[in-house]
């Protein structure tokens, strides 16, 4: 049976889980569902083990958090030791996962607060259909260099008219 399936959550890494995790409640509002905590390399459980599957065996330990946003999306957030940097945070080109979106009926407001939090604006907020609709977007960035998109309206009406 083909159907489209609800999205679940997204997993972040962040060289500083204890400031993201501020960053993430105070700016947006997600609330947290796990504090940070540490997961070792190990074993002797499901999450040790499932971590050996996913990541390999060598990755020895690294730190966690689950937050959560208004809609009911995960936000899983990893923190691992000697993480490293990418020279371009914004490499569109490479095929896989360049941002996440978030609506804000108030991008002026979100965008401001995000600055003030050590986060940047990557661009002008600009609207998609110029005096047609006052649909508003904007990318910016946290304070750990990662993209994300705000919305003013949802995704579906935003793209319900079918082309730009």
């Amino acid at each position: 049976m083909r159907y489209p399936r609800a999205f679940s959550h997204i997993g972040i890494s962040v060289p500083d889980l204890d400031k993201a995790v501020a960053f993430y409640k105070d700016v947006l509002g997600w609330y947290t569902v796990m504090q940070p905590s540490d997961v070792e390399e190990e074993s002797d459980t499901a999450i040790g083990d499932m971590c050996i599957e996913v990541f390999g065996k060598g990755w020895g330990t690294f730190r966690i958090a689950h937050m959560v946003t208004s809609d009911g999306i995960g936000i899983e957030m990893f923190e691992f030791p000697n993480n490293e940097e990418p020279e371009n945070h914004f490499a569109y080109k490479q095929t896989g996962l360049f941002h996440f979106a978030v609506q804000d009926p108030d991008v002026e407001g979100l965008v401001k607060k995000i600055v003030e939090h050590g986060g940047k604006q990557r661009m002008p907020i600009k609207e998609y259909y110029p005096g047609e609709k006052p649909y508003r977007m904007c990318y910016v960035e946290d304070p750990f260099g990662i993209i994300f998109e705000i919305y003013s309206h949802s995704y579906e009406v935003t793209y319900s008219k079918g082309a730009y």
